[in-house]
């Protein structure tokens, strides 16, 4: 599992550094895509995804106590707050859309964008897009472990599983804590 984690850290690192390369080579055109970007969207799903971090580590804790009913209730409590996030970033998606503040050639929000504008909105674009599919795949991760915590599967004695789904939402979680500053919160 660590080196799993360590492969995904390796490629979310590996795109922190492609935007603060374009980023310092296009500092006013990233500022100017980047501010279709709604701040209290993106705080909501900050806060939403510390809130589910705070669930599943419960669950982790309560797995190890024997408590698998409760590791099970918290954890599709985690599901649902990954639903939340979903929703409101299609909500935010689909504003941006309604704008024409596309990735790629596809962004018409003016006329002829300089490059920068095009590069900063389509690195937002993927880099949350590849973020929200691991909220998926998160989501869907805790959810089997939480049917198999009702079934018995899973206790104080037996909870490897448990504990590696919890480090999988914890990488989401913290891989988002990096994008929100980058897309929402500078300048």
């Amino acid at each position: 599992m660590w080196m799993f984690l360590g492969s995904e850290t390796l490629l979310f690192g590996a795109l922190f550094a492609v935007y603060a390369y374009y980023r310092g080579m296009y500092p006013d055109e990233f500022v100017q895509a980047l501010h279709h970007n709604s701040v209290a969207l993106g705080t909501t799903n900050t806060v939403v995804l510390i809130t589910s971090s705070f669930t599943v580590a419960l669950g982790v804790h309560f797995i190890r106590e024997n408590k698998a009913r409760l590791t099970a209730g918290l954890f599709v409590v985690s599901t649902l707050f990954g639903a939340v996030f979903l929703v409101v970033k299609g909500i935010e998606y689909a504003h941006h859309i309604h704008e024409n503040a596309l990735p790629s050639g596809m962004y018409t929000f003016i006329d002829k964008p300089p490059a920068g504008v095009v590069l900063g909105y389509t690195l937002y674009w993927f880099m949350t897009a590849l973020h929200g599919l691991h909220v998926i795949a998160g989501m869907i991760m805790l959810a089997v472990v939480a049917v198999l915590c009702l079934k018995g599967r899973y206790g104080a004695h037996r909870n490897v599983a448990v504990e590696n789904v919890g480090l999988y939402w914890h990488l989401v979680d913290v891989v988002w804590i990096f994008l929100w500053p980058l897309f929402y919160l500078t300048d």
